[in-house]
């Protein structure tokens, strides 16, 4: 996962936006004769988070350069090293002093400086919804355009007629994957109610047999999360969980068995949960899937709809005609059918909580641009 997933990510976006340049138009004729041009923005501050470091850092630094703005990095203060190496990378290649430049701070302070500062045009975050509205309001005062890629609580339906065995495990993994701190992770698995209880049986097999283990030796386990803080707002989730009547499937509160030291938590399942508790409502960022039954399609756009976020959403039907069909009535950025992923260059962002603008190819390109029109005489 390090080398496939997280390091090979920044080469895959630096491709997609090689792609994504030739398709660019700088300067194009409107059907009213009028001229449009497309102009970079300006200074641009960038804030990323600690989850997929190398994945924001690209998504934000190789469109400003392309575009022809100059950028300061904030990453985030938990993996600096990652930005650090890609500021070397930076170097090496010759990019001029000055066009990218990096800085290393808290949230709070580095970050809320960069937001308020009047010399910068344009604030790019990604990270919780919580941080998201504190840029937001940094950046009111200087009226910054700002791009905001937030949190979520993606929603993963499994019709009846889907291949369950495939789509079970891989929305367990799925919502695993990262140690569970991915912002379009499918926290909420939807269920047809006619195959809950096979669902259920599949889950709970497929929750035990999830790893933990060192993440510096090669394996299909998963490591800890990323700090105490994380760690305690896990604990105190799963403990929401089974307060509010949600039944525990597989794991529970606390570290596995052999697990003492650092913040390892126990991949966990809740089944019969509704989607009015707080492990249906709140980013978890942990491994931790919550599963809620379904009676027919409109229910299940509607429990999938019922959230604050709306980044991701994924689908599992053999019906080709329904997966269209739902995809287009589910409120989020992303629909992933039957397993697959969107590619890079393939606007990434979302809807209410999750957002504010695209990531990622053409799009991502745009964010980064001003448009200007000029008349003909």
């Amino acid at each position: 996962m390090s080398r496939k997933s997280q390091a090979a990510c920044g080469v895959g976006h630096l491709q997609a936006f090689i792609r994504a340049c030739a398709n660019l138009q700088p300067q194009q004729q409107l059907d009213n004769g009028d001229i449009l041009l497309r102009e970079p923005i300006g200074v641009c501050g960038l804030i990323t988070p600690w989850n997929w470091p190398v994945n924001q850092i690209a998504l934000k630094v190789l469109p400003a350069l392309a575009v022809g703005c100059t950028s300061v990095l904030k990453p985030s203060e938990l993996t600096p090293l990652s930005a650090i190496l890609y500021a070397e990378i930076l170097h090496e290649a010759g990019v001029p002093r000055g066009v990218f430049n990096l800085v290393n701070g808290e949230g709070p302070v580095a970050g809320a400086a960069l937001s308020r500062h009047p010399g910068v045009d344009m604030m790019s975050f990604t990270g919780s919804t919580r941080a998201g509205i504190a840029v937001t309001k940094d950046s009111a005062d200087t009226v910054k355009k700002i791009t905001l890629e937030l949190g979520g609580k993606s929603p993963n339906i499994l019709f009846a007629d889907a291949d369950l065995e495939k789509a079970v495990k891989r929305g367990v993994f799925g919502c695993f994957y990262n140690s569970g701190q991915s912002c379009n992770a499918p926290t909420r698995m939807l269920v047809e109610r006619s195959i809950y209880d096979k669902v259920l049986e599949i889950a709970k097999a497929t929750g035990e047999g999830q790893q933990v283990g060192d993440p510096a030796q090669e394996g299909r386990h998963i490591g800890p999360v990323v700090s105490s803080l994380q760690y305690d707002r896990i604990q105190d989730l799963i403990h929401a969980g089974i307060a509010q009547g949600a039944t525990l499937l597989v794991g529970g509160p606390g570290k596995p068995r052999g697990f003492d030291r650092g913040y390892y938590v126990r991949p966990t399942i809740f089944c019969d949960a509704n989607n009015d508790m707080r492990i249906a409502r709140e980013e978890i960022f942990g491994p931790v899937l919550t599963i809620i039954p379904f009676g027919d399609e409109d229910e299940a756009v509607r429990i999938a709809n019922d959230t604050p976020y709306g980044l991701a959403a994924y689908v599992e039907t053999a019906d080709a005609g329904r997966a269209e069909r739902v995809a287009r009535k589910l409120r989020a950025g992303q629909v992933y059918i039957n397993g697959k992923e969107c590619g890079d260059g393939s606007p990434f962002g979302g809807y209410k909580l999750s957002g504010l603008g695209r990531e990622g190819g053409l799009y991502g390109l745009e964010d980064f641009l001003e448009i200007k029109v000029v008349s003909r005489p």
